[in-house]
C-alpha cells in the first residue's frame, strides 16, 4: 500500500509564498513521475507542474516564472515553491504519483489535497 502526504497549504496574501511538500511511503520501488494538480471552486482539476525520474519539467503556462517544481529521491517527496501568488492560484492543491513496484508495474495515486487561498 502506498500513500502521500502532503502539507504546506494556508493562507497567503497576493504576492506572498508558498511551498507544498508531498511524501510518499510504502511498497515503493521507484517513482516515475511526480506531480502537483489543482482544483478550484466550480473548475476542472489541472495539472500545475510535473517532474519525471529523468528530470523533465513541465509547467502550466499560468504558473511559468511563478512556481518550482523538485523532488528528493531520497526522501520520497515531491515540492511545489509558490511565489508570487494571486487569488486565482486559490484552489485544492493535489500531488500526484506514478510510482513502480518491485514486479515493474505502475500505479497512481493521489494525495488527499491541501488547500491554498490566495487572498488580503
Amino acid at each position: 500500500q502506498v500513500q502521500l502526504v502532503e502539507s504546506g497549504g494556508g493562507l497567503v496574501q497576493p504576492g506572498g509564498s508558498l511551498r507544498l511538500s508531498c511524501a510518499a511511503s510504502g511498497s515503493i520501488f521507484s517513482i516515475v513521475t511526480m506531480a502537483w494538480y489543482r482544483q478550484a471552486p466550480g473548475k476542472q482539476r489541472e495539472l500545475v507542474a510535473r517532474i519525471t525520474s529523468g528530470g523533465s519539467i513541465n509547467y502550466a503556462d499560468s504558473v511559468k516564472g511563478r512556481f518550482t517544481i523538485s523532488r528528493d529521491n531520497a526522501k520520497k517527496t515531491v515540492y511545489l515553491e509558490m511565489s508570487s501568488l494571486k487569488p486565482e492560484d486559490t484552489a485544492v492543491y493535489y500531488c500526484y504519483d506514478i510510482i513502480r513496484n518491485e514486479a515493474g508495474y505502475d500505479y497512481q495515486y493521489w494525495g488527499q489535497g491541501t488547500q491554498v487561498t490566495v487572498s488580503s
